[in-house]
């Protein structure tokens, strides 16, 4: 969190939780942790839009199985997933495209209508650098290195309705990801539990003296007014308690960071506290060696990938229908397997719509086929669907976002380029 555009920060470092607060008016803490608790107020109510970022370049290809084109077997002999019906084979979706076998918790979704895949989605400018590529993605300005704030802050500083709580941008995590990063208001919680929800009373004592030594002085870079209202804000997510919603029907989460991260932004929605963005990272997709076909490295990832996703939707159960997860990640990997049977950075990837009103059951995007003739540098995937136009159509269909121009600058943003996978 080194960005030099926030100008007042409250950071708790023993309890786990990093609170930004970016150009607010010092009140506003306050203000919002009496506000939000009301149990008939906008919380309540209120949609939620859960990105969670794999970072490393997912094998989409791996991921979302193209096993009904020619290529796709051609060119990755090794580490192929078998077509549908054989050991380890992919699980048909429509006859064209399979979802890996470590995928199946996913698959009763797509079934049901709730999972929406968009495939050969990414970003327009052609960088395979992992640095350069997610802070594009994250910008949501690819090409443009100088943008200081990110998509999801500029959504939520143009929202024409929203509610004033410091609880509306929650990052599971140590640092806030760069597309929190702005003018608005966001969180960063590495962990609810070594936060400390669940307690003894003299933990609150602890809490406490970590502010006022965290505020003693200038080394902090906040005005001595302002420690009050953090305070204030932790606080209100002691006095809400998420740690005390335990997974629901049957749901069980991955004991992995991704698991733990999940569930507890499942826990953030349950607990009323105004989550209108919540935001999650699960790295180990850089395959460039081994990375292996229906079992080994790759499926080991989506593996956690598929059954924490799973849990979480199991997890919230008809609250699903106020929350979509939007998938994401910087480009693909490259169509023909390499000599180390991994594949290397490529271009084009899939992302996955769940939950809300995601129009479901379907393979949306524009399929440009693995033919040679038809990959970007004759080596990739090609990108047919700007991610901009899925994560708009999103913003659009489950947040009711108005103003698609302030959130992607510089980008006219046309319906007419949107892939289908929200319901209108």
């Amino acid at each position: 969190m080194t960005d030099r555009s926030i100008d007042r920060r409250v950071f708790v470092k023993a309890g786990g939780l990093a609170l930004v607060s970016l150009g607010i008016d010092p009140i506003f803490l306050t203000r919002a942790a009496y506000a939000v608790r009301r149990p008939d107020g906008p919380a309540n109510a209120r949609k939620t839009l859960i990105c969670v970022f794999q970072r490393g370049a997912v094998d989409g290809l791996n991921m979302i199985v193209p096993h009904g084109d020619p290529s796709y077997y051609q060119d990755r002999p090794g580490i192929a997933i078998g077509p549908p019906g054989k050991p380890g084979g992919a699980l048909d979706l429509d006859g064209y495209f399979g979802l890996h076998p470590t995928l199946a918790p996913l698959l009763p979704y797509y079934h049901d209508g709730s999972l929406a895949i968009v495939h050969a989605v990414g970003s327009p400018y052609p960088s395979r650098s992992h640095f350069d590529a997610q802070g594009y993605m994250e910008s949501g300005t690819p090409g443009v290195k100088s943008t200081r704030d990110g998509w999801l802050n500029r959504y939520m500083a143009h929202a024409r309705d929203h509610q004033d709580t410091p609880f509306r941008s929650v990052a599971m995590g140590a640092q806030l990801p760069h597309a929190l990063r702005g003018s608005s208001t966001a969180l960063a919680i590495d962990n609810l539990q070594t936060f400390g929800i669940r307690t003894r009373a003299n933990t609150q004592d602890r809490v406490a003296s970590a502010f006022e030594e965290l505020y003693r002085g200038s080394a902090s870079g906040l005005v001595a007014s302002s420690a009050q209202e953090g305070f204030e804000a932790i606080r209100m997510l002691k006095a809400a308690n998420p740690s005390a919603f335990q997974p629901e029907n049957g749901a069980r989460y991955p004991t992995s960071t991704f698991g733990r991260q999940m569930r507890q932004l499942a826990q953030l929605v349950k607990a009323r506290i105004g989550l209108e963005i919540g935001f999650a990272d699960v790295g180990g997709w850089d395959t460039h060696v081994n990375q292996g076909a229906g079992e080994g490295q790759l499926a080991g990832r989506l593996r956690d990938f598929g059954g924490t996703l799973a849990a979480f939707a199991q997890d919230l159960g008809p609250r699903m229908a106020d929350v979509v997860v939007l998938t994401m990640s910087e480009f693909g990997r490259t169509v023909s397997e390499n000599g180390n049977r991994g594949t290397d950075h490529g271009r084009a990837t899939a992302m996955l719509v769940l939950g809300g009103n995601a129009n479901g059951g379907k393979v949306h995007g524009r399929w440009p086929t693995l033919a040679p003739e038809k990959r970007e540098d004759g080596r990739d995937l090609a990108v047919t669907t700007d991610f901009r136009d899925l994560f708009g159509e999103v913003l659009v269909g489950h947040l009711g976002s108005a103003d698609l121009s302030a959130v992607f600058p510089g980008y006219k943003s046309d319906p007419k380029r949107w892939v289908g996978a929200m319901r209108r």
